[in-house]
């Protein structure tokens, strides 16, 4: 099936809609047509220090053709130029964790290879301290930031770079759809592994490039039409260094929208985040789970803002409160909010709309496999399966890796499909119930138990901010429940207890709870379990 591929589209979009603006942070504004010289510039610096795709074929889903570029930032106008660029240049561009220290930095490195690095100022010791231990020594591009520090020796200045070079297309470079974008996930259930997306099919799946009817649109002409007729302004809040941040900045481009940034990138202000979509009218917003949700209902109930033009709350990897909705939807009313489900090796799976929605709709491709993972379980079969996704949207594999390639991405029949870890049930009316990623599920007393389940409940309890849930040894359960809270006020064992017993069977209620004011969430919104754990000893 042909397909577009993002540079030709971000191309005639800027052709189409020259004047319109595409980029907003603080007081740059950049229009589509500077968007597309300053992506252009890129793509001729990465070109000119021969940095592109080989001619080598991959012997497996698990090979890149293409030298792949590093990117080591914060949100803003860099980032996207820099996935929007690479793919210009025929170069695979991949997200990197700002938080890793180096020993983490040097394992994804020497996994991804990266001919290419760009990092904001602040980053550059942590650079220099690594790039010692690669093989074969990385372009760099250092992007200017309020750290103040100086040009590592051997970078170059990013926009000193882009002043040098060209703003005119990059002769003899023919993108294609099956060129590859890699999606590292997060490493929260062992080391970091590269999803290999074609980006045809990344746009198809994650970046919403489909007809109402839910075809592919594959007609250049029909999707520049579509970018004529929407102007999206979609406000990101979430760190682009993973999926739901790329997504929703790289989907308003493919409509022909604009990307708006927050003036703090480096962490979450929530009156900043509301701020700025009152100012710049925002139509969409994507969020990640209460970590996100619950600080912007508390600052727009602190201060009303003019948000009349919202009309939708995008929310990903992580789980809102019913409480929470209901404020958002209160205090947003034009809005809605609409939960999707998936991971970076699969999209989005499952969808649901509304506060009190407890099942999902199958997302195209979707499936629910038996335990086995041999077939797909028909609506209605009591069994305990695996949520999956296959279709036209599915990514090749894991970069460097057969073995979890095969694990992963299964064919049952003539379907190809992923199998990420998520346990789900196929309801006899259609619908998915989700108990959460098997990595998580907790082993206690000869009974599983999901910690996303308990989660929830104690998220929806008077005066619970935040919980995670995680296991520790126990001579009586071998594994027991412990609840990790916060605030550090939360409620009492007995009356937490109690509210649990509403909702949870009684070996699902924790054994015990622990207290914290520290945040339990990574920057991008999901769980740390890892910090939830270390207030256990």
């Amino acid at each position: 099936m042909p397909q577009l591929d993002l540079a030709t589209l971000h191309e005639a979009v800027a052709a189409a809609v020259p004047d319109r603006e595409a980029m907003v942070w603080r007081d740059r504004r950049l229009s589509w047509t500077e968007a597309a010289g300053r992506t252009r510039r890129l793509a001729h610096v990465l070109h000119e220090h021969g940095l592109g795709v080989r001619d080598r074929r991959p012997a497996g889903p698990w090979e890149s053709p293409h030298d792949h570029l590093a990117l080591y930032l914060h949100n803003g106008p860099e980032y996207v130029e820099g996935l929007v660029g690479a793919h210009k240049a025929r170069v695979a561009p991949f997200n990197v964790n700002y938080r890793y220290v180096d020993d983490e930095l040097a394992q994804l490195f020497a996994d991804a290879r990266p001919a290419a690095i760009m990092f904001h100022a602040r980053f550059a010791e942590a650079i220099e301290r690594v790039v010692k231990r690669l093989d074969v020594p990385p372009l760099l591009l250092q992007v200017a930031d309020e750290s103040g520090a100086g040009l590592l020796p051997g970078a170059l200045d990013y926009e000193a770079a882009l002043a040098a070079a060209s703003a005119d297309p990059l002769p003899g470079v023919r993108p294609e759809a099956g060129d590859l974008h890699i999606l590292y996930t997060g490493g929260t259930t062992g080391l970091p592994k590269g999803v290999l997306w074609r980006i045809g099919d990344l746009m198809i799946g994650p970046l919403g490039l489909r007809r109402r009817d839910g075809s592919p649109l594959d007609d250049l002409d029909e999707a520049v039409a579509r970018a004529l007729r929407a102007e999206q302004r979609v406000l990101v809040g979430p760190p682009l260094m993973h999926g739901a941040g790329t997504w929703s900045a790289l989907g308003a481009w493919c409509a022909g929208g604009c990307v708006i940034f927050p003036d703090r990138v480096d962490g979450l202000d929530a009156e900043d985040l509301m701020a700025t979509a009152e100012r710049e009218r925002a139509t969409r917003m994507p969020l990640v789970g209460d970590a996100f949700a619950r600080p912007v209902a508390d600052a727009l109930e602190r201060r009303p803002h003019d948000l009349g033009s919202l009309r939708s709350l995008v929310n990903s990897a992580a789980a809102i409160s019913p409480e929470v909705k209901r404020r958002l939807l209160e205090l947003i009313p034009g809005a809605r909010i609409v939960d999707v489900l998936g991971s970076s090796e699969s999209g989005f799976s499952v969808t649901r709309a509304g506060a009190d929605a407890r099942t999902f709709a199958m997302a195209p491709g979707g499936a629910v496999l038996s335990a086995d993972r041999t077939r797909k379980l028909e609506p209605g079969e009591d069994e305990l399966g695996w949520l999956a996704k296959g279709g036209d949207a599915v990514p090749l594999g894991y970069l460097g890796d057969p073995d979890k390639t095969a694990a992963t991405f299964l064919t049952i029949g003539d379907d190809r499909l992923v199998v990420p870890g998520d346990r789900a049930r196929h309801l006899a009316d259609g619908t998915v119930e989700v108990h959460g990623r098997d990595a998580t599920t907790i082993n206690t007393g000869g009974e599983k138990v999901f910690a996303e389940e308990v989660e929830g409940v104690l998220r929806g309890l008077p005066g619970v901010e935040d919980a995670l849930v995680v296991g520790r040894p126990s001579e009586r359960w071998g594994t027991e429940i412990v609840a990790v809270l916060r605030p550090a006020a939360a409620p009492e064992d007995g009356a937490l207890r109690a509210g649990c017993a509403d909702h949870l069977a009684r070996y699902k209620i924790p054994k015990a709870f622990v207290r914290t004011d520290a945040s339990l969430r990574l920057p991008n919104g999901k769980a740390d379990y890892a910090a939830a754990r270390a207030l256990l000893d």
